[in-house]
């Protein structure tokens, strides 16, 4: 590569950065709730609606709704009681609460907009409604903390930066794989959000158990049946896009305790 075509690459992926950058930073609002600034791709009505439109296609993957109307009653039963007693009532999200046939996967997720999934493959890992309350209230947390659109507008972030930074560096005459690189970068930047976010969610489920009248240390336990169902060979919290459950654990309790004696969490 000769002087003048990499000064060219280099400021064209410069330029790049900079509007990658600046249209990030233009998507800050304040979560209404956490009252912290966060970048966000979509409105509240478009998270509704993109929810809406992706729930039959997610339950699919997960082998359809599970067939046992009295088990579906009991999660949107607990469900509802967790969100009318706490601020997510107040605000524009549509909550729904699906319990998902698969019996092997443990899992619960949440779509932007409020539609909420547990797979039966977690339920039946359960042993009281109040470690089931806690996994919807984590749910619902990432729901109320727009973990989802905040997510997009990063994933645009990256790949923005990674664009740039392929075009100021890449050499069509080697076969350095600097583009294999910057993504695995970028991939390690994804996951730290996803740690941030996974952390948040536990504290507002902590909060909307504790409003609702279930006991949020309970919430410990489900991080055991997290723990046990990673096995011994889960890899490290780096390499995650959870955080570890032991640390988890720990913020929990700090979360409780800061409740407890402030009626309040830090964001």
């Amino acid at each position: 590569m000769n002087l003048g075509n990499l000064r060219s690459r280099l400021l064209v992926g410069l330029v790049l950065a900079v509007v990658t950058i600046f249209s990030y930073f233009s998507k800050m609002q304040v979560n209404p709730v956490t009252g912290k600034r966060q970048a966000v791709t979509m409105t509240p009505q478009q998270e509704i609606s993109m929810g809406l439109q992706s729930a039959p296609q997610m339950a699919a993957e997960f082998g359809g709704l599970y067939q046992n109307q009295k088990l579906q009653d009991l999660v949107k039963t607990i469900g509802s009681k967790v969100v009318n007693n706490s601020e997510a009532s107040k605000s524009p999200y549509q909550f729904n609460f699906y319990l998902l046939a698969d019996p092997n996967t443990i899992n619960a997720f949440a779509l932007p907009g409020g539609q909420i999934f547990i797979t039966y493959g977690l339920l039946k890992k359960l042993t009281t409604e109040d470690q089931l309350a806690g996994v919807l209230g984590h749910e619902v947390g990432h729901v109320i903390g727009r973990h989802s659109a905040q997510q997009m507008a990063k994933d645009e972030l990256t790949s923005g930066l990674l664009s740039a930074a392929v075009t100021a560096t890449s050499d069509p005459y080697s076969h350095n794989n600097s583009a294999a690189i910057a993504q695995y970068v970028g991939k390690m930047i994804t996951l730290k959000y996803g740690r941030s976010d996974e952390l948040e969610a536990d504290k507002f489920g902590v909060k909307y158990m504790l409003e609702a009248g279930y006991d949020p240390m309970q919430m410990v336990d489900v991080m055991e049946v997290l723990k046990q169902a990673a096995g011994p060979n889960r890899p490290s919290e780096f390499q995650s896009s959870h955080p570890d459950p032991d640390h988890r654990i720990q913020e929990i309790k700090k979360a409780l305790e800061q409740y407890k004696k402030t009626g309040k969490l830090e964001w």
